[in-house]
């Protein structure tokens, strides 16, 4: 399993993604494991709301690109995440990489610990944010995300919260988990039926990035990933080394 078994405590169900080993990337096992679980809180009526974490130091590293989902897989798993009736809140403590950022972008609240650190490297693979930009794009600054597509920098979880990636942060030496109790506490004090409304109101603009977008952006996505760029990209990332381009 990619996945640890659900935990529930009083009307939150939490998912923990729990491949440590490859940095919880985004295999197709994985993708399809937290599609059925996401699935599953859905339809349970004892579900107020889902909270998405990890196991390791590592959030979520992106594609795996040894065993990858397939981009409509994917796109798939972020729109349910987006379009399912109750809140999901991610609870970062660790790093987030590339395809991680829709991952946690397509999360209605996020929170980072101080140790969290981000960075879109696709770029530095040949690649680009492509699908992932459905999410991700409605949330950021513009001015943010055109810098940090187009470099690859890493940064950290007060800049993810200034440019709209996080919701909020513990703060230096602060846990995040505790971070969230009043966040968990309010969504508890809420009626099923208001919160899926509220967030039908404050979803609209990533679901309609979805649906106008979803199509032309995995086929940009698979061009870039055949290209001879992406296969330089990729080999050098897994050979730990520079890429032919690196100047």
């Amino acid at each position: 399993m990619t996945l640890a078994p659900p935990a529930h405590d009083r009307g939150i169900t939490t998912l923990t993604l729990d491949s440590p080993a490859n940095r919880n990337a985004l295999s197709a096992r994985l993708v399809g494991e937290l599609t059925e679980a996401l699935a599953g809180c859905a339809d349970d009526d004892t579900v107020r709301a889902v909270v998405l974490t990890h196991t390791g130091n590592t959030f979520c590293a992106g594609a795996d690109l040894t065993a990858p989902p397939e981009p409509t897989a994917f796109v798939a798993l972020m729109r349910a995440i987006v379009a399912l009736p109750k809140p999901v809140v991610a609870q970062v403590a660790g790093h987030v990489r590339a395809g991680g950022l829709g991952l946690l972008a397509a999360c209605d609240i996020a929170a980072a610990g101080p140790d969290a650190t981000f960075a879109l490297t696709e770029s530095r693979l040949g690649l680009a944010p492509a699908v992932i930009s459905m999410p991700l794009l409605p949330r950021l600054d513009p001015r943010a995300a055109a810098r940090y597509y187009l470099t690859g920098e890493r940064f950290g979880p007060d800049e993810a919260a200034r440019i709209g990636l996080v919701t909020l942060t513990a703060g230096p030496g602060g846990d995040v988990g505790k971070a969230l109790v009043p966040v968990l506490d309010g969504l508890r004090k809420a009626s099923p039926q208001g919160l899926a409304a509220s967030k039908e109101l404050v979803t609209t603009t990533v679901l309609h990035s979805f649906d106008q977008h979803a199509e032309d952006l995995i086929a940009r996505s698979a061009a870039l990933f055949a290209s001879d760029d992406a296969r330089e990209g990729m080999t050098a990332f897994l050979e730990r080394r520079d890429p032919s381009w690196a100047l």
